[in-house]
């Protein structure tokens, strides 16, 4: 456990040394407070609307701030995430094979599971980190409306703890098989993007194949959490996902240890 915890303090020194990390920050939060701002102000317009043009004719109906805003919220969240993961996860093996330092870390004491979740969890701490960062968003929202229902949020940010484990998984994977950064990155994303975009083909296929590439679907499966639904099978998909990727990154790290 101590070579986990040291494994992490290097790793997030390294990101919050680099000026990538704040770049990633910066950018995701702009891109956040700016969407969030914009619902807020769309929601405001659409209640104005509705009171002036229906509250004498039908009674006072009220929009759901959960839908309106807090949905579309938690998605933009997942969007912007598909982008900066490959950002968070490209150097994280990359870098030690192109330094040469890879062979170093295989033939020490550490063991390939412990550098891999050491190299894991400092990644997810600094991509709950970013996460941390935009519940002031939320907390303005709970002040400006008491119609905010707690459990759609909780399980938005639930849902978005998983999906950066399965992000995180398949990224680091990816980091392990080449020695440069932007490769890493570009392959990346580029699955990720498949895994989030390929329902989109269950649209043209049959109700059997339809069914299978909405189930493996990222997007697909996040659906329900800013709802407020928690099902076990969306957390089963992630988790698995997640472990999948550990497993194949281990599968790697162990064939480059062979042939040395």
């Amino acid at each position: 456990m101590k070579s986990v915890w040291t494994i992490i303090r290097k790793e997030l020194k390294a990101y919050f040394a680099s000026p990538i990390a704040y770049v990633v920050i910066a950018v995701f939060l702009f891109i956040i407070g700016f969407y969030f701002f914009a619902l807020l102000q769309r929601f405001s317009d659409m209640s104005w609307a509705i009171k002036a043009q229906m509250q004498y004719q039908f009674g006072m109906q009220n929009l759901n701030i959960n839908e309106e805003i807090v949905r579309p919220f938690f998605s933009i969240i997942l969007t912007i995430s598909l982008f900066i993961m490959p950002i968070i996860t490209m150097r994280l093996f990359s870098e030690e094979m192109e330094t040469g330092t890879m062979e170093l870390l295989l033939t020490s004491p550490i063991t390939e599971v412990q550098l891999i979740m050491g190299k894991f969890l400092a990644s997810l701490i600094f991509y709950l980190t970013i996460l941390v960062m935009t519940v002031p968003h939320i907390l303005i929202l709970f002040s400006l409306s008491k119609n905010v229902d707690i459990a759609p949020v909780l399980a938005g940010y639930g849902g978005l703890i998983l999906v950066g484990c399965t992000f995180l998984g398949m990224g680091l994977f990816i980091s392990s098989l080449t020695r440069n950064q932007i490769i890493a990155a570009v392959l990346s994303f580029g699955v990720l993007l498949l895994l989030g975009i390929i329902s989109w083909a269950s649209n043209f296929s049959g109700p059997t194949l339809g069914k299978v590439l909405s189930y493996i679907s990222i997007f697909t499966h996040f659906e329900d959490f800013p709802k407020g639904v928690l099902d076990t099978k969306h957390i089963i998909y992630y988790l698995s996902f997640s472990f999948g990727g550990l497993f194949l990154t281990y599968t790697s790290l162990d064939s480059l240890k062979w042939r040395g």
